[in-house]
């Protein structure tokens, strides 16, 4: 077991109420919060009923236990409870495996390293319980998990909500809440968009107002279409980056955030002008949006900024481009 792992399950099994947790920072500064270590049981109980996970079943713990995701597959194992793999976090966290784990939690990024690696892609497509967090799934990811054999479940959720509050299984569309959550959205003015509204008191005590434009659908399901500040307005047109980057990786094959990023620098004709981050070794895409919604400028760079989670640093990136345009910040 990693240092960071002992030193929170040491703090897990202390007689202490509450936990130290810290935010990724995916969209600010990351800052550290207490939570209460009942709120933290209620989840992981709340998730392995969900998935019916079998009691005593193997988990496999890859994912940096500084970061809710990582804390949170230590406290499943506690309260279930599980037989804990452990690994160091990594790009291939099946390397070295010889039998897939019943349960295992993936960043979008592990899981398509995994895919890589026949050997690693295989166990991974035996595991029976696949947990996906910590960014959007491509449509070419997505299809490769299509090919596993047990359930795999897409979830939505952020620190605040400890861990994941509404799972979508792949190959569905919009997520479900998990049982006692409610959703809903709100504008914070009449052309604001709509933005996601959680009420889960098992796991936050009051109601969270989320910076997530979201769609509820008719079946008491919700689609995630971005962040709110990760609207771009362009020549009088809002655009929303994870709208357009869905889009280019469907017709490229491109994944978001290993081989490209949509961001925006300053423009004097068009207030912002979309930029398309992409990396050295990746193709250009034969085929880019239309219209207003075309990137204005392409940028090659030898990687993508990301936060420790994996995640899009949007900000970094925004930054990289002005600096590589030569704009002043």
């Amino acid at each position: 077991m990693t240092t960071d792992a002992l030193s929170f399950l040491n703090a897990w099994r202390s007689p202490a109420p509450t936990v130290e947790v810290q935010t990724s920072g995916s969209t600010g500064v990351p800052h550290t919060m207490q939570v209460e270590k009942s709120r933290m049981r209620a989840s992981a109980l709340a998730t392995c009923q969900f998935l019916d996970i079998p009691r005593g079943a193997t988990a496999l713990l890859c994912l940096p236990t500084r970061f809710i995701a990582g804390k949170m597959m230590i406290v499943r194992a506690e309260v279930w409870p599980l037989k804990l793999i452990t690994v160091e976090p990594s790009s291939h966290p099946f390397h070295g495996l010889t039998a897939p784990p019943h349960f295992v939690a993936l960043t979008p990024a592990q899981a398509y390293q995994t895919f890589q690696q026949p050997a690693e892609a295989k166990l991974l497509r035996h595991t029976p319980c696949v947990l996906i967090g910590g960014g959007a799934v491509s449509p070419r990811l997505e299809e490769q998990l299509g090919s596993c054999q047990g359930g795999v479940w897409s979830s939505y959720g952020m620190t605040e909500t400890l861990s994941h509050i509404a799972l979508r299984r792949i190959g569905e569309t919009g997520y479900r809440p998990l049982p006692g959550v409610k959703v809903g959205v709100a504008r914070g003015s009449t052309d604001a968009p709509a933005c996601l509204w959680i009420d889960a008191p098992h796991v936050c005590p009051t109601r969270l107002q989320t910076n997530d434009v979201a769609e509820l659908l008719p079946d008491g399901r919700f689609r995630i279409i971005g962040r709110k500040d990760n609207v771009v307005c362009s020549g009088g047109l809002k655009l929303q980056l994870e709208e357009l980057e869905q889009d280019i990786a469907t017709q490229s094959g491109l994944q978001i955030g290993q081989d490209f990023l949509l961001t925006w620098v300053a423009d004097p004709k068009w207030g912002q002008a979309l930029t398309l981050l992409i990396t050295r070794q990746a193709p250009l895409p034969a085929s880019l949006p239309a219209g207003t919604s075309r990137p204005k400028h392409i940028v090659r760079i030898p990687a993508l900024p990301l936060t420790p989670t994996g995640k899009p640093a949007r900000l970094q990136a925004h930054q990289l481009a002005t600096q590589a345009l030569n704009i002043p910040l």
